[in-house]
């Protein structure tokens, strides 16, 4: 009777182990997912398109876009890119830099979260009336049933 339970201590002493690498796997694979919704919001970008960048933000009325003015929903932010960048020209080829993403976990543990800041850059010959070729952004991301998708962009 004794051996069972030393079995069982050391069954779950091995288990509460292995609960920090699982954890660190689901970071790992939180980070690399966003990473991935930015690379392809960069690929769309330097095709010249814009619905296909704006993918990575979440379709819903409380998405926020912080720039020089201030736009809330997915349709406005989208009619906000296409008046500022009207031609593949005025977008040119974007690339991000400086990447930090820090996942945000809830009182639970579980990652629902995250900030990611970064600087962009644009190179191109022909400028949008409002737009920048360098800048600085934040995000806030939220892990939903389409994955990590952008609740909040400010971007100066």
């Amino acid at each position: 009777m004794r051996a069972r339970w030393i079995g069982w201590i050391v069954v779950c002493v091995v288990l509460f182990a292995c609960i920090p690498a699982f954890a660190q796997q689901a970071a790992a694979d939180d980070v690399s997912a966003i990473r991935a919704v930015m690379a392809a919001q960069v690929t769309a970008w330097n095709r010249g398109d814009i619905p296909g960048f704006l993918k990575g933000y979440e379709n819903s009325p409380q998405t926020t876009f912080i720039g020089s003015t201030i736009a809330h929903g997915y349709a406005p932010i989208l009619e906000r890119y296409r008046k500022a960048y009207a031609d593949k020209a005025q977008m040119g080829t974007l690339a991000f830099g400086e990447l930090s993403i820090r996942l945000l976990p809830s009182s639970t543990g579980t990652v629902e979260y995250a900030v990611v800041t970064g600087r962009f850059h644009l190179d191109r010959t022909v400028k949008g009336a409002s737009t920048k070729d360098d800048g600085v952004f934040s995000l806030v991301w939220r892990k939903g049933a389409d994955g990590w998708k952008i609740l909040l962009d400010h971007t100066s």
